[in-house]
Parts: C-alpha cells; sequence; structure tokens
C-alpha cells in the first residue's frame, strides 16, 4: 500500500519537478533587451524589462516601476530591487519556448508565467509625490 501511495505521488508531481531550473546563462539568453509580462494562475500578474548587465525594471502594472538587478544564487536566479530589503529568488524553467517561475522565498506561493512579449519597453510614471 505505501508503495502505491509514493509512486501516485510522484506521478501527481508536475512534470517541471524533475527538470532542472535554467542556468543564469541560459535564463539571460532568454530574457536581455526583452519586456515580458507574467501571469498567476489568477489572472495577469505584472512585467518586467530584462536590461543589459542584468538590470531589470519590474511593474504590476499599475505605472509604478521598480529599478533593480539579478543575480544566480545556485540554481535559483535572484532580484533585488530598490526600496525591498530582501533578494527575491525564484527557479525558472523554460516551457514550450516561454518561462515558468516558482518563487522560492515562500514555496507554497503561486507560479508565474511568461505570457507575453511586450513590444515596447514599461510605461514608468514615476514616485509617488504627496504628503
Amino acid at each position: 500500500m505505501f508503495r502505491l501511495c509514493l509512486t501516485l505521488l510522484v506521478l501527481a508531481l508536475p512534470a517541471w519537478a524533475a527538470d532542472p531550473p535554467m542556468s543564469a546563462e541560459a535564463f539571460e539568453r532568454h530574457t536581455t533587451g526583452k519586456t515580458l509580462s507574467y501571469a498567476s494562475p489568477m489572472g495577469p500578474f505584472g512585467a518586467e524589462d530584462y536590461l543589459p548587465d542584468r538590470r531589470v525594471r519590474w511593474s504590476y502594472l499599475d505605472g509604478e516601476c521598480l529599478d533593480g538587478h539579478w543575480y544566480p544564487e545556485g540554481d535559483r536566479i535572484c532580484f533585488v530591487y530598490e526600496g525591498l530589503s530582501a533578494p527575491q529568488c525564484w527557479s525558472f524553467y523554460l516551457r514550450g519556448g516561454r518561462l515558468m517561475a516558482m518563487f522560492e522565498n515562500d514555496p507554497t506561493s503561486t507560479t508565474l508565467y511568461e505570457t507575453a512579449e511586450m513590444s515596447e519597453p514599461l510605461l514608468c510614471l514615476g514616485p509617488k509625490i504627496g504628503v
């Protein structure tokens, strides 16, 4: 019985779980010079400009942007953004020519999926000003 349960559990794992995450070099080749939009199973999530020298600009598509950079840490790609104290680390997988990302700071959190390559860079309206 235990062996049957273990087999069913392994079969229930997502197909990507057995694949190693993308290397930093493969991630850089796939992203540099692009603006990619992402969605979660709940709907649109945000987009990121991937700039030269591993620089990035993230937006939840609300007109506000966070500038930062990324670096490899083991099998993960970690992002550091201005104004955020902790790195945001992800494992990336390439599926059908598009990225799938798992947030590694909280493995129970939602997976993101690349939905499109945008034709224009992000529109950033600037920081909020006021009292």
